[in-house]
């Protein structure tokens, strides 16, 4: 895979957006930064980041023969693949809080935000946003944020992180057919934060509520067995899991 390497840039997204807009990208291609000064997290928050201390990168894969609708299969990918990578530097208790967050023992070590581009109504590629916590030890009013040296108490090399990372991304998203879908939905389900037990969520009116995990839809979808023996599907903006 193709790496950039820029020492400080406004956003890892942003730049391959624009780079895939210029050039028509179809090769795979990793840029990661030294500093990120506007890195952005799931529904517009903001990644914080020390320079040099994480990993923060973005990924452009293309895609073939994936049709919209079933989009949320590259998240499982993905996230599946920051797993991956993870297990292979032996961090404890690692779990996916959906729809892709990556933790440890209940703490955040990894946000992942996903970009689709479309052409003509098609998914043609995909624009993978990752932030690993590595070697940052201190978060400012973020207490269930963690990284893997104050999980394992030892430095890490980051290029080292981004090598496991990008052949894992590559492995998972070589297996992403239709065929496999059902595989991997599986897979994903059976690493969920909180499934199966009773969870406090909150709604879009910021009343909360008992439910518990059961499954996703083929949509990403998070499916929550209610007190009255109903389950009910959610996407991002319906519903929050606390914890």
């Amino acid at each position: 895979m193709h790496i950039i390497k820029v020492d400080a840039i406004d956003s890892t997204n942003i730049f391959l957006r624009d780079l895939n807009r210029e050039k028509q990208l179809t090769d795979s291609v990793c840029v990661i930064a030294r500093k990120q000064l506007t890195g952005k997290g799931q529904m517009g928050t903001t990644w914080q980041s020390n320079p040099g201390e994480n990993l923060t990168c973005s990924v452009f894969m293309q895609i073939k023969g994936i049709e919209l609708m079933d989009q949320f299969h590259i998240s499982i990918a993905v996230s599946l693949a920051v797993y991956d990578t993870l297990k292979e530097f032996m961090i404890p208790k690692l779990s996916i809080k959906w729809p892709n967050d990556i933790l440890s023992d209940k703490q955040k070590i990894c946000g992942i935000l996903i970009e689709n581009v479309v052409k003509n109504g098609s998914l043609t590629g995909v624009i993978i946003g990752v932030g690993i916590n590595i070697n940052q030890i201190k978060f400012d009013n973020l207490p269930l944020a963690t990284s893997l040296k104050m999980r394992m108490g030892q430095s890490y090399d980051v290029e080292e992180v981004l090598n496991s990372l990008l052949t894992k991304i590559e492995l998972r998203f070589s297996m992403l057919s239709v065929s496999n879908f059902g595989k991997l939905k599986k897979e994903y389900e059976g690493l969920l934060f909180r499934k199966n037990k009773p969870s406090t969520f909150l709604d879009v009116k910021g009343e909360s509520f008992v439910g518990i995990i059961q499954s996703i839809t083929k949509e990403g979808k998070l499916q929550v067995l209610l007190e009255d023996e109903v389950i009910s599907d959610f996407d991002l903006k319906e519903i929050k899991l606390l914890y």
